[in-house]
């Protein structure tokens, strides 16, 4: 198991819910208080597979929406959605996002895996169209005020995703 999405299922194999999984990682860090092996006060980094108990739906639903009001007006980004799928990107995108950070399977039941630079490959995705979809997708966690700690696994998860998109090189004008 080298991906989360793949623990996740044998997780749902076992049977075994995310309350379950949560209510068992909190009495392990009490035990862990108590024993001395962890100290009072520590701050635990949030987990990707935690945002989504902390933003929820709605959360994730403000952070997609903000950000495809932008795609129709910017010039790198519009030509490659169509316009009469825009509605649809932005579900896919807001279900994808569910299901990463830890909500519900709705995007793998719909879609199956999200195989994510081969659905993107059509694409041409330099350096530049690559900024630009993090700068609207910055300006769109700014604009949705998601709790800190959420928003900075999310703008992490983004940097980090968008680079490993790019698929194509920029021409080099001599």
């Amino acid at each position: 198991m080298n991906e989360p999405w793949e623990l996740k299922y044998w997780i749902k194999g076992l049977g075994v819910t995310a309350e379950k999984l949560r209510d068992w990682f909190k009495s392990t860090a009490s035990q862990q208080l108590k024993s001395g092996r962890l100290k009072a006060g520590t701050k635990l980094k949030m987990r990707e597979i935690d945002v989504y108990s902390i933003i929820g739906a709605e959360g994730f639903v403000r952070l997609v929406a903000a950000f495809y009001r932008q795609v129709p007006k910017d010039d790198l980004l519009a030509p490659m959605y169509p316009a009469n799928d825009l509605r649809g990107a932005e579900q896919r995108l807001r279900d994808f996002l569910i299901y990463r950070f830890g909500g519900p399977q709705d995007y793998i039941e719909k879609r199956g895996h999200p195989r994510l630079r081969a659905r993107h490959f059509p694409f041409q995705i330099s350096r530049p169209v690559r900024d630009r979809w993090m700068l609207l997708m910055n300006n769109a966690l700014t604009e949705a005020a998601l709790p800190g700690e959420a928003e900075q696994v999310l703008r992490r998860f983004f940097d980090d995703m968008s680079t490993f998109m790019i698929n194509h090189e920029e021409a080099v004008i001599e």
